[in-house]
């Protein structure tokens, strides 16, 4: 039951993304048929389904989480976009097909990704079934977590990565990175049902942020690139330092794997309610994709 709850997460997404993008026909149409082709049709939809999955453990309707589930794809689309970027991490696949840059070029692929930016912001500051108070709170809690202070400064320490890392350093530019954005997932999907997030909730979305980056580390060692959808063995190539690198990959599989029970026992309060949080955590660190 709960891979098809998920898997109606999924659809529901798409389908919200698919309506609050502009259409590819509006001028300018190239950078809108990028933006869509930036963010529809594609991706594990993470984020979302964690918005969805907090939000209905807590209370909240599917109808008061759209907006935040939306936001969170539409921001993590604008970054994967940047990221591809030649002056970035400069890789040609994405999703098993061509980054947007490669597929409409470098200017129109910058755009769309800042375009893209801005439309979570508006998608959730017109969110009419959440609160005018929570929807501040929202604005607020995506804004942090994409910016220097997190996913924007995450991408930052990054570029400055070399062969060489404490995992004290990886865990902290990780947490920005990747962790910020889907520990924010969790407290938008709480914002929606109360305004006090429960402490147990940040304790599973930091854990989950950073195995799943762990995750993420052993597939660019071990995966294929028709699985994974993107290019693999990237970080070798660049000479940057990953968990599976400093650890070992034994290690960092154990690593991920203690971070998953850490997630698990964080849903404890939530008994039976937490059953989709729980599958999620799974599914971070055990994924091939």
């Amino acid at each position: 039951m709960s891979q098809d709850q998920l898997k109606r997460y999924r659809e529901r997404a798409e389908a919200v993304l698919a309506r609050v993008l502009p259409s590819a026909q509006t001028s300018p149409p190239d950078l809108h048929e990028a933006m869509r082709y930036a963010t529809l049709g594609g991706g594990k939809r993470l984020r979302a389904c964690l918005v969805y999955a907090t939000g209905e453990a807590l209370g909240a309707s599917l109808e008061t989480l759209d907006a935040a589930a939306a936001a969170v794809e539409l921001i993590h689309a604008y970054s994967l976009v940047h990221d591809d970027l030649p002056c970035m991490d400069d890789d040609d696949m994405r999703r098993g097909r061509p980054s947007c840059h490669k597929a409409f070029g470098e200017a129109t692929a910058l755009l769309a990704g800042d375009a893209l930016q801005t439309q979570a912001f508006a998608v959730l500051a017109c969110a009419q079934a959440v609160s005018p108070h929570a929807r501040i709170r929202m604005v607020e809690e995506l804004a942090q977590a994409s910016g220097s202070l997190g996913m924007a400064g995450g991408q930052a320490l990054d570029l400055k990565a070399g062969p060489e890392a404490t995992v004290e350093v990886l865990e902290e530019r990780h947490s920005r990175k990747t962790g910020a954005l889907i520990h924010a997932s969790v407290r938008l999907g709480a914002l929606a049902a109360n305004p006090e997030i429960p402490a147990a909730l940040d304790d599973y979305g930091r854990a989950l942020g950073l195995a799943f980056q762990i995750a993420d580390d052993l597939l660019d060692v071990e995966g294929v690139a028709l699985v994974v959808g993107k290019t693999v063995g990237a970080d070798a190539a660049a000479g940057k330092a990953t968990f599976a690198s400093v650890l070992g990959v034994d290690e960092a599989r154990r690593r991920a794997r203690a971070l998953h029970d850490n997630a698990l026992a964080s849903l404890r309060f939530l008994g039976d309610n937490g059953g989709l949080l729980a599958t999620i955590a799974q599914y971070a660190v055990e994924r091939d994709h």
